[in-house]
C-alpha cells in the first residue's frame, strides 16, 4: 500500500512500513500501524555504498549514518557518539569450553556503559527532528542511563520510568545526570503500560514508544560493526541476550543489508538467543514450537531481560527459525557462573545479560546446537559494575589477614596445594 501521508524522507529513511501488511506512513512519532495495528518499522530507499565510504568515516556507529534512519551530520550534533566498540578474541574462553574460535562484541565501553546509547542515539537524532523537547523511556535500567546521559549532552530534559526494585547501581547511574527519574511500584511490563499512556498525554519522545521504529534501528550498528571487524565477513553464529527481542532481530536485519549491498560475501550464519530461565517466554515458545509467545511474570536476577511480554518475541523466533539457530534459557546460578568465567578467562567483567550469554552458549554447546569447530560471537551488552549485587556474595576477598607478613605467609601457605 502507498504512503498514507506524504512526508519528506530522512537520509536515506523514505517511510514507516508495517511488519504485517506493509502498509506505509510518513516518518512521524508512530509505533503502530492504523490498519492492522502491527509494529511499524523504517523503510528504506538505499543508494550504493562502499567499504572505503564506511571506513572514512567517523569512529563511532555514526561510520554507518547512511544505513540508518538520521539526517546527514549525526556526529557532528551534540551527542554521546557511541559505537565501533572493541570485538575481543577469546581465546582462553574458547579453551576453556573446548571450542575453536570465540569472540566477544563487548558494548561495556560505550559511554553509558551499554549498547542502549546506540539505540538512543538513533532516536535521539529523530526527537530533534519531530520537535520534542522531553527524551523518555521505559527501562530496566541501562536504557534509562542512556537517555538521561544522550538527554543531558543535547541539552533537553529526559523523564524515565523504571522498576522500583532495579538494582542500585543502575538507578544512581540514571539519577547523576539530573534528569526526572520515576520509580514505579511494578514490573518493566507494568512500566511499559504507564509510558503508553503517558505518551498518549505528554508530548513527549519515548524513545521505545513512539519513537521506537527509529530506536530499533541503532541495534543494526552491533551487527555491522562485526561484520566490518570480522574484516568483512560474517560469523559461523552469534549468541545474543533477548530481552524485547530486538536486538537479535536487527543483527540479523544489519547482515542481510551487508549482504545485499555486496559488503560481505553471501553466507549461510546462525543467531541464537539466551534467555534467564526466570524470564523465558521466548525459549519456551521455541522449544514447544510455538508462534505466539505467552507473557510470564519475571523472576531472575537478570533485570535488564526481564521483559515478561517482548514486543518483538514473535519476529526473534521468525530469525532463530530462519537461520537455523536456537533460543535457550539458562537458571540465575548459571549466569553467575557466566559472568565468572568470562571474568577469570578474558578479564571483561560483564552484567547479568553477559553472563546469561555465556551460560546459553555453554549449554548450547553441551547439547550439540552449536559446533565446538563454529565461528561464533558472543553478544556482551553491558558492564558488570552495574549488576555487583549479582556476583557479590560469591566474590569475597580470597584472605583476609592482619598487616604482617608472617600472617600474610601462613595464610597463604593454606591456599597452597
Amino acid at each position: 500500500m502507498s504512503v498514507a501521508t506524504e512526508a519528506p524522507s530522512v537520509g536515506a529513511a523514505r517511510a514507516l512500513k508495517c511488519r504485517e501488511c506493509s502498509t506505509l506512513f510518513p516518518l512521524d512519532a508512530s509505533f503502530a500501524c492504523s490498519e492492522c495495528f502491527g509494529p511499524l518499522e523504517v523503510d528504506y530507499d538505499l543508494s550504493v555504498i562502499t567499504r572505503e565510504q564506511i571506513e572514512s568515516g567517523p569512529a563511532s556507529m555514526w561510520r554507518y549514518e547512511a544505513l540508518l534512519p538520521v539526517a546527514p551530520g549525526a556526529a557532528t550534533r551534540p551527542g554521546l557518539n557511541p559505537g565501533l566498540s572493541r570485538l575481543v578474541p577469546a581465546y582462553n574462553l574458547a579453551r576453556a569450553l573446548g571450542a575453536r574460535a570465540v569472540w566477544v562484541k563487548d558494548d561495556s565501553g560505550n559511554p553509558t556503559h551499554s549498547f542502549k546509547d546506540r539505540v538512543v542515539g538513533v532516536a535521539l537524532e529523530n526527537a530533534r527532528r519531530l520537535g520534542f523537547e522531553v527524551l523518555s523511556c521505559a527501562s530496566t535500567g541501562n536504557l534509562a542511563n542512556a537517555v538521561a546521559a544522550a538527554a543531558a549532552r543535547a541539552g533537553i530534559d529526559s523523564v524515565v520510568f523504571t522498576p522500583s526494585n532495579l538494582e542500585a547501581g543502575k538507578l544512581v547511574t540514571t539519577a547523576v545526570y539530573g534528569g526526572t527519574l520515576v520509580a514505579v511500584q511494578g514490573s518493566y511490563d507494568d512500566v511499559n503500560r504507564l509510558c503508553t499512556e503517558v505518551a498518549a498525554q505528554h508530548p513527549w519522545g519515548f524513545v521505545n514508544v513512539n519513537l521506537r521504529p527509529y530506536y530499533a534501528e541503532g541495534s543494526k550498528t552491533v551487527g555491522f560493526e562485526i561484520a566490518e571487524q570480522l574484516g568483512w565477513r560474517l560469523p559461523d553464529a552469534i549468541v545474543a541476550p533477548v530481552a524485547s527481542g530486538s536486538l537479535l532481530t536487527k543483527v540479523d536485519k544489519a547482515f542481510r543489508e551487508f549482504i545485499d549491498h555486496g559488503l560481505v560475501d553471501r553466507r549461510a550464519y546462525r543467531v541464537f538467543g539466551a534467555q534467564a530461565t526466570g524470564c523465558s517466554p521466548v525459549s519456551h515458545a521455541f522449544r514447544e514450537g510455538h508462534d505466539v509467545v505467552r507473557p510470564v511474570k519475571p523472576d531472575t536476577i537478570a533485570k535488564s531481560l526481564a521483559i515478561g511480554n517482548p514486543a518483538d518475541g514473535p519476529y526473534a523466533l521468525d530469525v532463530v527459525r530462519r537461520t537455523g539457530g536456537a533460543i535457550a534459557d539458562v537458571s540465575d546460578a548459571e549466569i553467575v557462573d557466566g559472568i565468572r568465567l568470562l571474568a577469570s578467562t578474558e578479564g571483561i567483567f560483564a552484567e547479568t545479560a553477559g553472563g546469561v550469554v555465556v551460560a546459553t552458549y555453554r549449554a548450547l554447546l553441551a547439547q550439540g546446537l552449536i559446533d565446538p569447530d563454529e565461528e561464533v560471537v558472543l553478544l556482551n551488552t553491558g558492564d558488570g559494575l552495574k549488576t555487583l549485587d549479582a556476583v557479590a556474595p560469591v566474590c569475597p576477598p580470597t584472605l583476609t589477614v592482619t598487616p604482617g607478613f608472617d600472617a600474610f605467609e601462613a595464610a597463604y601457605a593454606e591456599l597452597r596445594p
